[in-house]
């Protein structure tokens, strides 16, 4: 009797054991991503990434916001709307650059690629943007 109690409580050990595995390999690849972000306007056409730099000369300026999503890579153009899906949040918003690893000032080259952001999505706005070139 003790020995079948022994193997059974070895098993439940062993299940539960692998399911709490399962559980914390599921959320960690829900927590870490790579992300493309890029200076564009309100309707995610890329910008000249001097108007997202808030020490720019030329002021930065109103309308225009830093995007990122997974699914940007680097290279799209000036003029290039974004792939639907990604977010956006002020270019001036310091604690939002500071989420992503940004610097919480200063200009953002287009097309840069941050490892491992925290958070999967961010807290913008989606975009209802089609992928296109222009």
């Amino acid at each position: 009797m003790n020995r079948r109690m022994s193997s059974r409580s070895v098993s439940l050990t062993s299940t539960f054991l692998l399911l709490a595995a399962g559980g914390v390999a599921a959320c960690d690849n829900d927590e870490y991503e790579d992300q493309g972000f890029y200076c564009a306007d309100e309707n995610g056409v890329v910008v000249d990434e001097d108007y997202c730099d808030d020490d720019y000369d030329g002021g930065g300026g109103v309308g225009f916001f830093i995007w990122h999503s997974a699914a940007y890579r680097a290279g799209y153009p000036v003029g290039y709307r974004l792939p639907a899906g990604g977010s956006k949040f002020a270019y001036n918003d310091a604690a939002a650059r500071s989420k992503f690893g940004l610097p919480t000032t200063g200009k953002i080259s287009n097309g840069t690629v941050k490892t491992s952001v925290v958070g999967k999505g961010g807290g913008g706005s989606r975009s209802k943007s089609g992928s296109g070139g222009g």
